[in-house]
């Protein structure tokens, strides 16, 4: 059996879990893999400041650090910000992927330049953070937003007939007036519109989470992982610390709640 590990970036309960779940009904798997969703111990409630990307760094960091230790054959990064993988792939010799930068490089693979479909405005300046380090600015023709406030449990359930249009249609402003040749989905809560917009715009569509299942597939059939020379091991790993961390960080959390 082959054992992927699904970091959701929030702790989630289980409904919000199964919602997460889904994402794997929309491309066929192999009979034999078992994928497993871990919502984090941790961490923050968006992504919105730089407050919240260094915190969900250490949150993802720390729910995949034993991943290869515990038999997982990969790790999937469940949303488009990459949050702690390139921590997770300096501490792991397994797959690890992003659902951000696979996102973008596939989406370069169906057209020459692609916009990122986002829900609201605040997120906007971790898109293009992103898009500025990867290097992707000539080939980015935008990000716009849909003015949708994400709903991280729920993702878009019941909101399909008032949010779905509303997303084709900013969607079709990427097309017509910034150039875009692929619409990338700019959050992995996104994917029950994935369907949708793939048969209601005319260019392809890239759905970031289903895509990272495909991926790790890939990897794994082709031996591919990555390279010390770019991810270089620690030289004193403290996993055992982040732990205490993420653990104290909870139970402050719990005892906030009453």
């Amino acid at each position: 059996m082959t054992r992927i590990l699904v970091i959701v970036p929030f702790a989630l309960d289980a409904e919000g879990i199964r919602n997460r779940e889904a994402q794997s009904g929309y491309v066929p798997l192999p009979a034999d893999w078992e994928l497993t969703y871990r919502p984090v111990t941790c961490g923050p409630t968006s992504f919105m400041s730089p407050h919240d990307w260094g915190l969900m760094d250490m949150a993802i960091f720390e729910a995949g650090c034993t991943a290869q230790d515990e038999g997982f054959d990969a790790v999937c990064i469940d949303t488009m910000s990459d949050s702690g993988m390139v921590m997770l792939r300096s501490v792991l010799d397994i797959p690890v992927i992003g659902a951000g930068k696979a996102s973008m490089l596939y989406a370069l693979t169906l057209g020459g330049r692609f916009s990122v479909l986002a829900q609201w405005e605040p997120a906007l300046p971790r898109y293009r953070k992103a898009i500025r380090e990867y290097g992707f600015d000539r080939q980015c023709a935008s990000v716009r937003s849909f003015d949708q406030p994400p709903d991280f449990a729920n993702l878009l359930g019941g909101k399909e007939d008032q949010v779905f249009p509303r997303m084709r249609d900013v969607a079709l402003r990427c097309i017509e007036e910034d150039g875009a040749e692929v619409i990338c989905l700019g959050s992995t809560t996104m994917h029950q519109a994935g369907e949708y917009l793939a048969a209601n715009l005319p260019v392809p569509v890239v759905n970031p989470g289903p895509l990272t299942y495909k991926l790790v597939e890939a990897f794994l059939a082709l031996g591919l992982r990555h390279g010390r020379a770019a991810y270089p091991a620690p030289v004193e790993p403290r996993l055992d610390m982040l732990r205490a961390m993420m653990k104290a960080g909870a139970q402050a959390e719990a005892q906030a709640k009453g």
